[in-house]
């Protein structure tokens, strides 16, 4: 066989099990360590956001001008926090702002930060959020 055929036989696997894994974790909920905190925030994203305590969650979306799925996202948490008291919904757009991304650790877009009434992270979500696994994580925080 040559080369090329090996080359093929090697890289459609390792390429398989890469985008597998990958689309396993879009919509998963990542529980957050102390990852941010909105006192870390730069200034001009935390005037975007509510006051403390002003909602018991803020489900901070952070997408880009020309992501498809960002838009998904747009309208199932706004449809989410529409339905749902205590909850609020803020979209920042990077685009404009691609520094930000750095000290708020997003490397995609969507990315879902779940803030509580505090400002402290509870989880982020990558990706397009799964309802239902939204739903479970945000219950011990609404009830």
């Amino acid at each position: 066989m040559s080369q090329g055929v090996w080359a093929l036989l090697v890289v459609v696997p390792i390429a398989l099990v890469i985008g597998l894994i990958w689309r396993a974790r879009q919509g998963a909920v990542r529980r957050s360590e102390g990852e941010v905190a909105v006192s870390k925030f730069p200034d001009g994203l935390r005037q975007q956001l509510p006051e403390p305590g002003a909602a018991r969650v803020t489900l901070l979306q952070l997408s880009t001008t020309f992501c498809a799925p960002c838009r998904h996202t747009r309208i199932l948490l706004g449809g989410y926090a529409e339905r749902t008291e205590g909850v609020q919904h803020v979209e920042v757009d990077l685009t404009d702002h691609p520094e930000w991304s750095t000290p708020l650790r997003v490397h995609t877009t969507p990315t879902t930060l779940v803030l509580d009434s505090a400002g402290e992270e509870i989880f982020r979500v990558g990706g397009v959020p799964k309802p239902q696994v939204l739903d479970e994580a945000l219950a011990p925080y609404l009830n």
